[in-house]
């Protein structure tokens, strides 16, 4: 029996709204997210096993952390109700209590045990004194006071309490939420299947790989490694499909492949409405196609279809568009798809180092780093075609869509690309 695989989008959520030529970024933001749903398969896993995979239920605590009141230092402990103010001298009971070796008897009121770090309480200790702030001679130990009452001490599951929601569903896994969930006892996880994400460029210009010959009017791919390496940023499985030429026999084919092997295809070039354009006349064609045509630079036009079920981003041809399009529409989409919800990015306000006149009509992402003395630096040529900028830049200056005048010490909106996930 083939696996059953649920609907990833809901009917009709790419059309565009009657009368609207051109789509604000916010509209289509919300358009796509209305229409998206995640993957329904989970698994479950060992945590070991599941870095990286989005919780598909609520992770809870086996038993408390701590599991029982413990020392936070090493030192000597007693019970607080014995001490009082001035120097205090305490006679040492034998043994000590160490992490991994408890202390097996009982503490008399009035007298002090030796404890080190991470050492369950003994019975009748309830506080603990710094070795540092002690004077001993092995058979008794003296301090100042008064102490104040469970100082230097851990109460038992004042980390986390047994029962309690240690991660919620949504969360992707990061290793500190690895060392949690193995703390709290939690041997397996139930997490939703890793995203497939296919990718796959088109064109007659482009050479698939560096190392093979490019003619003068031929360009290496440089968006398919780009977009394989976004997917695997993002916790997606990426299926390569290569490259195709204009054909659009050679590109069904592909497609099919992808929506095989993959929950989701993004392609690049072939996404507007040129003689040339075959990606997106195809999908028009077999597919359900809108071609969105967003208030964006660098990007604009954005191919949003299905093929056999599978949503399809088709992405403008030059790099720096397809990059852009990609973090800000694919990214989102993706989290959603993957079940860790719909990620706004990541921005900060810094002073721009620089000066732009900007008309209104279309959001605008300069490639941007932050400078030494903390202003916002962009690159530069805003010239799509320039994908130096690319590796230059650590992040994007977002500009509204109205019209705007920056002048060097005006805050701008920065989105570093580690918001994004890179």
């Amino acid at each position: 029996m083939s696996e059953l695989v649920p609907p990833r989008l809901r009917d009709d959520c790419f059309a565009m709204p009657q009368g609207v030529a051109w789509m604000p970024v916010e509209e289509a933001l919300a358009r796509l997210r209305a229409g998206l749903v995640p993957v329904g398969q989970t698994e479950t896993l060992p945590p070991a096993a599941a870095a990286g995979r989005v919780l598909a239920r609520d992770a809870i605590a086996r038993r408390a952390n701590p599991p029982r009141a413990n020392s936070a230092v090493d030192g000597y402990g007693f019970a607080h109700a014995a001490t009082g103010a001035g120097v205090q001298r305490l006679p040492l009971v034998e043994g000590r209590a160490a992490a991994g070796q408890p202390f097996a008897g009982r503490v008399p009121p009035g007298h002090a045990i030796r404890i080190l770090t991470g050492a369950i309480l003994p019975e009748g200790v309830d506080t603990v004194v710094l070795e540092e702030d002690c004077a001993t001679d092995g058979r008794t130990v003296a301090f100042d006071g008064p102490v104040r009452p469970r100082a230097n001490t851990r109460a038992a599951g004042e980390d986390m309490a047994e029962g309690a929601v240690a991660l919620r569903a949504g969360q992707r896994l990061r290793p500190p939420d690895l060392a949690l969930l193995a703390a709290l006892g939690i041997a397996a996880v139930e997490v939703f299947r890793q995203l497939r994400v296919a990718v796959l460029s088109t064109g007659d210009e482009i050479v698939e790989r560096p190392d093979l010959p490019a003619l003068p009017h031929q360009i290496w791919d440089a968006n398919r490694p780009m977009l394989l390496a976004l997917a695997a940023a993002w916790g997606a499985h990426p299926v390569d499909l290569g490259h195709v030429r204009d054909d659009r026999a050679a590109i069904a084919a592909a497609l099919d492949r992808g929506a095989e092997a993959a929950d989701v295809i993004l392609t690049s070039g072939g996404a507007s409405a040129g003689d040339e354009d075959h990606v997106s006349a195809l999908l028009r064609e077999r597919g359900r196609l809108t071609s969105w045509r967003i208030a964006i630079k660098p990007g604009r036009p954005l191919a949003l279809a299905e093929w056999a079920g599978v949503p399809v981003f088709g992405l403008p041809g030059n790099p720096v568009a397809a990059f852009v399009c990609a973090v800000i529409f694919a990214r989102p989409a993706l989290g959603l798809m993957a079940g860790a919800g719909w990620a706004e990015p990541f921005a900060v306000t810094l002073p721009a180092a620089f000066a732009k006149r900007k008309r209104a009509g279309r959001r605008e992402f300069l490639r941007a780093r932050i400078g030494a003395d903390g202003r916002v630096e962009v690159f530069a040529s805003e010239g799509s075609g320039r994908i130096s900028g690319l590796s230059w830049a650590t992040g994007l200056v977002e500009l509204p869509d109205g019209a705007l005048t920056v002048a060097p010490g005006d805050p701008v909106r920065f989105l570093p690309y580690q918001g994004f996930g890179l």
